[in-house]
């Protein structure tokens, strides 16, 4: 499987498909098409639906599980593309929580400027005109992709935790979630580094886990679906934690949520909160 970095478009004609695929290529990237929204496979045919998007129903749900696991840099919406219902979706993956940090680019004929407006207050990152998205294409997927230099990622990884992270896990590891919370937005927020993001992904994990304690489903899934942004694009082991054990116990105790239900949260099996697995560097 191709494993370059994927530019998902919303796009139905072929000219505009044609010179976006090019442009993604100069860059080493991929593109995959989308004309119309019967592209998107009914509930009843998905195997995805209900899998990163429980709480929705039909295309959408189908789309954010789509998305979700293809997790593109980017994603481009046509605003002329009739077939595809881009206002909804544009305000669906900028507001879903497993999506919405992936970058939105939407183009558009120029005088249509109803369209291009209503696109912004969608969520999107960047509205063009159509002239001027194609007159510098190479440059628009750039700057607007989301992409990850994981050489960068992997040393900063090799860097030690910092005494708040440090304190944070402690916290975590004995069940203080929102104290753990607390710790790691600090840690967080001290640093520039790319491996700061390790803090944002234990804290994800913390917060799901403080509201499984207070028996609030939709804020434990909430927070389970938007983790996946900060904790995929890890190494399997940053800053001394283990990121692949933290990943699929995070992953269990989402899945086990889900199978209870709204209803049945009481009866969550406490022992699927998992401390995380670190070691300090001496």
């Amino acid at each position: 499987m191709d494993a370059s970095p994927l530019i998902l478009a919303f796009i139905a004609d072929l000219n505009f498909s044609v010179r976006v695929e090019s442009a993604a290529q100069l860059l080493g990237y991929r593109a995959i098409f989308i004309e119309r929204m019967e592209q998107i496979a009914p509930p009843e045919e998905s195997v995805l639906e209900r899998q990163y998007a429980e709480h929705l129903t039909g295309p959408g749900a189908v789309l954010i599980d789509l998305v979700t696991l293809w997790k593109p840099i980017l994603i481009v919406f046509d605003l002329g593309n009739q077939a595809i219902p881009w206002l909804d979706w544009i305000s669906l993956l900028t507001s879903a929580p497993a999506t919405r940090r992936i970058p939105i680019v939407c183009f558009g004929s120029h005088v249509e400027t109803e369209n291009l407006q209503a696109a912004k207050e969608a969520g999107a990152q960047t509205v063009l005109a159509r002239s001027r998205f194609f007159s510098d294409l190479p440059n628009v997927l750039e700057k607007n992709a989301r992409t990850v230099d994981m050489d960068e990622l992997r040393i900063s990884c090799n860097q030690p935790l910092s005494t708040e992270a440090q304190r944070g896990l402690e916290e975590f590891n004995r069940g203080a979630y929102f104290e753990a919370h607390e710790s790691l937005e600090m840690a967080w927020m001290a640093e520039k580094s790319p491996g700061r993001e390790v803090y944002q992904a234990v804290l994800q994990v913390a917060v799901a886990y403080f509201q499984i304690e207070r028996c609030n489903y939709k804020g434990a899934a909430k927070m389970f679906l938007r983790l996946r942004q900060w904790i995929d694009p890890l190494p399997d082991a940053c800053r001394g934690i283990d990121i692949a054990r933290l990943r699929a116990e995070a992953q269990a105790a989402y899945q086990a949520l889900i199978t209870l239900g709204p209803e049945n949260i009481a009866d969550f099996d406490r022992s699927l909160l998992r401390p995380v697995s670190y070691q300090v560097s001496q």
